[in-house]
C-alpha cells in the first residue's frame, strides 16, 4: 500500500490536477433559509416540553417512570438533531449560496453565521431555551439577507407553530 501511495504521490507531483472552481457540488440554484428556522422552532419546542414534564414522584409506577424517561429521551433526541439540522443549514447557506461580493455588501453576514453556529452548538448542548431562540433570531437574521441578496423583500410573523415566536418569511406577492 505505501508503495502505490508513493507513485501516485509522484504521479500527482508531475502532473497536478487542476483547480476546479464550483459555487456548490451540484449548481442547482435552490437556497433557502427555511429548513434553519424550522429546526430552531423544534428545539423551542422540545426545550418548551422538556420544561413540561412532569418529574415522577416517590410513589410513582415503574410504569409512569419509564414513560418520563422515555419522552425526555426523546425530546433531548429531537433537540439535538434539529440543533444539528440547523448548523448543517446554515453551513451549506455559508458554503454554497453566500459570496465574495454578499460579504461586501452585507458586512454583519460573516459574524451573523458565526453566531448562528455557536447558538446551535449551545442549544444542542443544553437544555437552554435562551440559546434556542437566539437560533431563531440568528436564523431570522440570515434569512433577512438571504432574501436582500435576490431582491426579495421580507416580513416577520407570528410563526403558526406551538412555539409562535416571530419568524422572518419572504414577501410574496
Amino acid at each position: 500500500m505505501s508503495r502505490l501511495h508513493t507513485i501516485l504521490g509522484a504521479l500527482d507531483r508531475l502532473a497536478p490536477a487542476e483547480v476546479a472552481h464550483a459555487h456548490c457540488d451540484i449548481p442547482c440554484g435552490i437556497y433557502d433559509p427555511h429548513h434553519a428556522q424550522m429546526a430552531a422552532h423544534t428545539v423551542i419546542r422540545m426545550v418548551d416540553l422538556i420544561g413540561q414534564l412532569e418529574k415522577p414522584g416517590p410513589n410513582s409506577t415503574p410504569e409512569q417512570r419509564q414513560e418520563f424517561h422515555n419522552k425526555l429521551a426523546r425530546y433531548i433526541a429531537t433537540k439535538e438533531q434539529h440543533a444539528e439540522i440547523y448548523k448543517h443549514e446554515v453551513r451549506v447557506l455559508w458554503g454554497d449560496y453566500f459570496k465574495p461580493e454578499h460579504l461586501q455588501q452585507f458586512p454583519t453576514l460573516h459574524d451573523a453565521v458565526w453566531k448562528a453556529l455557536k447558538a446551535a452548538s449551545k442549544g444542542r448542548q443544553e437544555i437552554n431555551l435562551q440559546a434556542a431562540e437566539d437560533m431563531l433570531q440568528h436564523a431570522n437574521e440570515i434569512a433577512e439577507t438571504f432574501w436582500k441578496t435576490k431582491g426579495v423583500g421580507t416580513v416577520k410573523g407570528k410563526a403558526p407553530y406551538p412555539t409562535a415566536r416571530e419568524t422572518v418569511y419572504p414577501k410574496v406577492a
